[in-house]
């Protein structure tokens, strides 16, 4: 049997000044499928979750964050669906930013710990 490599993760979410969650990575998957998709029904589905539970994510971030992060588009047919706010790309991106920047300390101090001895 080969040598077994070990990793460290994190998981980071943002939570409001009582503790509710306002961003984690389930709502950076949602927005990045919407992003995708442009529609949150097609978001859901590419999730496996109900448009119901998606739009309850949605609109919790949005309450507590005091702005919207989706917008409709609108029009009937194809034309129709949904898009990222400014404010949404901008919460979207930060928050891969800081999960990169998260993973790559969190890596760096988990080979200084584990692996100091090799």
């Amino acid at each position: 049997m080969g040598e077994i490599k070990l990793h460290a993760r994190i998981k980071v979410w943002i939570t409001d000044d009582k503790g509710k969650t306002i961003f984690g990575s389930g709502r950076m998957r949602l927005l990045d499928a919407i992003h995708r998709q442009g529609s949150i029904l097609k978001a859901a589905e590419e999730l496996s979750m109900s448009y119901r539970s998606a739009w309850g994510r949605i609109r919790a971030t949005e309450e507590r964050l005091g702005e919207a992060v989706v917008e409709k588009i609108p029009g009937a047919g194809r034309r129709g669906g949904s898009r990222l706010t400014s404010r949404g790309k901008e919460l979207l991106d930060k928050f891969h930013h800081l999960v990169d920047a998260l993973d790559s300390a969190s890596s760096k101090s988990f080979d200084a710990i584990f692996l100091e001895d090799e």
